[in-house]
């Protein structure tokens, strides 16, 4: 059954990151127009939508890359301000756009480190002079990639450039993991992959829903979607749609609401 987030009823899991009527306008185009938006610790949120129906534009409000014209935000109940992405970053709100931003000439300990290098404790030099510790780099690579069960990378000193599309997208979303994250978005994690590469991203998404982060997952295959989310919310110019529970809806329902609306979904489904 298809639902609003301002009636979800008790069916809904208590949200951990919410917004609350937000808008966005570039100039003329207004992307987003009151949008509501949750996700639960736990689970995967699948937003779903036609190109221009406010999808990045809503996880970048999120990421602090834009700054939202009106809305509110909450975690945990708990208002909080995000204007930019040190707000985002600091209450634990990571994304891994689709160009992952990795680095590819170097190895997997340094690009998980990018940005929050791990120097040697000489307190006799200032910080900015030391040198970097690879070892205790190397260790919080090791952990972040053991936490998602990342079997397929051998060792975190290989270089990214020499790796598979599906081992740079575990190795993006691991850095999202270690940087003390609660909430990790996804954008088209699976966009120009294989089938062996997109198994490998699929089960780390999964297992990252293991560890009690809440995710919010971009995308437009529907086979993904159905396969990874809890739920799925679909936006369509700049609107909330509706919300479903993933096994209470079907492929056609949200591509007619994603195309039409919510009255023709409900048409199509009677």
């Amino acid at each position: 059954m298809a639902t609003n987030f301002g009636l979800a009823g008790q069916s809904a899991p208590p949200a951990h990151l919410a917004v609350r009527g937000v808008h966005k306008s570039f100039g003329g185009v207004h992307a987003l127009r009151g949008v509501d938006f949750e996700v639960a610790r736990g689970e995967v949120m699948a937003l779903v939508g036609d190109n221009g129906a406010g999808k990045s534009t809503l996880m970048k409000v999120l990421a602090g890359a834009y700054a939202a014209d009106k809305g509110e935000f909450l975690l945990d109940g708990r208002h909080v301000s995000i204007s930019n992405p040190n707000d985002a970053a600091a209450l634990g709100i990571q994304i891994v756009y689709q160009d992952l931003a990795l680095c590819e000439n170097l190895d997997v300990a340094a690009n998980l480190s990018l940005g929050t290098e791990l120097v040697k404790p000489w307190r006799f030099l200032p910080r900015i002079l030391r040198p970097l510790d690879d070892l205790q780099m190397e260790v919080k690579a090791r952990a972040a990639i053991d936490k998602l069960e990342v079997r397929t990378l051998q060792s975190v000193r290989a270089k990214v450039g020499g790796l598979s599309g599906g081992q740079r997208q575990a190795i993006a979303i691991a850095r999202a993991v270690g940087a003390e994250s609660s909430v990790v978005m996804l954008d088209e994690p699976t966009a120009a992959l294989g089938v062996a590469q997109t198994r490998q991203v699929l089960e780390v998404v999964k297992r990252l829903r293991e560890t009690n982060h809440a995710i919010i997952y971009i995308s437009h295959n529907m086979r993904d979607i159905f396969e990874v989310s809890d739920r799925i919310s679909v936006l369509r110019h700049g609107v909330n749609v509706a919300t479903w529970r993933t096994g209470d809806t079907n492929p056609d329902e949200i591509v007619v609401a994603m195309t039409r609306g919510l009255n023709d979904a409900r048409a199509d489904a009677a």
